[in-house]
């Protein structure tokens, strides 16, 4: 993958470009319709009625993030994040979400820990968001959805030649997720915002160099981590997703320019990018692991002791 000089067009309509399906795995509908916070969590919208939406296996994703029900496992260790600013290629808008893709034929950006076995190369990283800011999030905690969420994909390099072949087998991929909310200006995500309206229309790129992704992660090492699928065809479950604790704040004006940019290409009729997100799957018979000690009773406020000396009514 070699450096583009100019703004160019490739024609693609899945999540990562050349991606190509065997015969043997299963074709589902990629999920481009939209869902509202009541529907995640009560019922499907009208347009998802006819479609197939049985599970290809029982590891699909995003879920559902029960605090309470997560285990605190002391094994987990930190996550190891090293990113060379200088393997950032480009971003692009492929219809679905905008990505920012990086040479990735060395492991000069990786990660490494966790729950991870192996070093993990970067791919690229993209977001999905809603059409409002009441939600946007695959993911959710505890039923919250957040406005977008941020997926860092990564590949196992050790165990396979190529990407393609990693997001097809188990341990295949890693994908760190980060909860975005409302809150300060996000001065580092900026520069993504600003590259924007240069990709407005579907099947365009541009230049974009020299970023290192790791000033979008929160501060806090906490995460969950469970094995699941890709939240896009083919669904295959891949993934072992690593789920920040911590949301980084990003201001209304920077989501509303996630939403300028368009699922059509040029010429055709106008139709936002929004609302680009999976619905909710069930989590079946998995554990959520929490690399962070926690009391689900801390999360809601509790009333005092009453002191030895006094009567309790």
């Amino acid at each position: 993958m070699s450096l583009m000089n100019h703004l160019r067009v490739i024609p693609c309509t899945l999540l990562w470009r050349r991606f190509q399906f065997p015969r043997s795995a299963p074709r589902r509908s990629c999920s481009l319709y939209t869902c509202t916070y009541r529907t995640r969590n009560r019922a499907l919208p009208p347009l998802w009625e006819n479609l197939d939406l049985v599970p290809a296996g029982d590891r699909q994703s995003p879920i559902n993030i029960r605090w309470r029900d997560s285990v605190y496992d002391p094994g987990l260790k930190p996550l190891t994040i090293s990113y060379d600013p200088s393997t950032c290629l480009h971003i692009w808008n492929n219809g679905y979400s905008f990505l920012v893709e990086f040479e990735d034929s060395t492991d000069k950006s990786v990660i490494e820990g966790g729950p991870l076995e192996h070093n993990y190369r970067l791919k690229q990283f993209h977001f999905h968001w809603g059409a409002i800011d009441a939600w946007g999030s695959e993911h959710t905690v505890d039923n919250k959805c957040y406005p977008a969420e941020l997926h860092l994909v990564h590949w196992n390099a050790v165990k396979f030649e190529s990407f393609e072949d990693a997001a097809l087998e188990e341990n295949g991929l890693a994908v760190i997720g980060v909860f975005l909310k409302l809150g300060k200006h996000h001065k580092e995500l900026q520069k993504l915002v600003d590259t924007l309206p240069s990709i407005k229309h579907k099947d365009t790129l541009a230049e974009f160099g020299s970023f290192d992704p790791s000033c979008l992660m929160p501060a806090c090492p906490d995460y969950w981590t469970y094995s699941g699928s890709l939240t896009t065809p083919p669904l295959s479950e891949s993934v072992t997703w690593i789920i920040k604790k911590q949301p980084v704040e990003v201001d209304h004006d920077q989501l509303e320019q996630f939403r300028t940019l368009l699922v059509t290409s040029e010429g055709e009729k106008e139709k936002r990018m929004v609302d680009n997100f999976r619905p909710l799957q069930p989590l079946m018979n998995r554990t959520v692991r929490s690399s962070f000690r926690h009391d689900y009773v801390l999360n809601i406020q509790v009333k005092p002791k009453p002191e030895a000396n006094q009567v309790t009514p």
